[in-house]
């Protein structure tokens, strides 16, 4: 079985009290792009995999999403679902998630049959989850 990692996940928005550290964080950490996204409200397309430019549709499997404004940090409403994304290694990305201010909340813990992962909170305190698969 062949495993690509893109450090993809399948559907996501991220809250962000101070956009530009978690820009800065995402495209540390991943290698994500983020763009712009034309109007009043601040949105930022976040790119895991690369798009046809006519269309804005992924090329290849995977899907982006987006990282925004957070507008009321009180409110439930806005609590965003843990996000896994596929990574090489879980031992690796957990140290590089430290060293860019995250925090490994759940360390590595096995998925018998399957891989590792490990839950993480960015430096604003998303939960996200790593999953790397088994290497054969």
């Amino acid at each position: 079985m062949i495993f690509f990692w893109d450090h993809t996940i399948v559907h996501f928005e991220i809250p962000a009290n101070d956009i530009e550290k978690l820009k800065k964080f995402y495209v540390d950490l991943f290698g994500w792009t983020m763009n712009k996204y034309p109007g009043p409200t601040t949105y930022y397309l976040v790119g895991t995999v690369p798009v046809d430019e006519k269309t804005m549709m992924p090329t290849r499997q995977g899907v982006n999403g987006g990282l925004y404004e957070r507008m009321d940090a009180a409110s439930p409403e806005l609590a965003i679902p843990i996000n896994y994304v596929s990574v090489e290694f879980v031992d690796e990305y957990s140290k590089k998630v430290v060293a860019l201010s995250g925090k490994i909340v759940v360390p590595k813990m096995e998925i018998p049959g399957l891989g590792w992962w490990a839950l993480a909170l960015d430096p604003e305190g998303n939960h996200f989850g790593m999953l790397e698969y088994m290497h054969k």
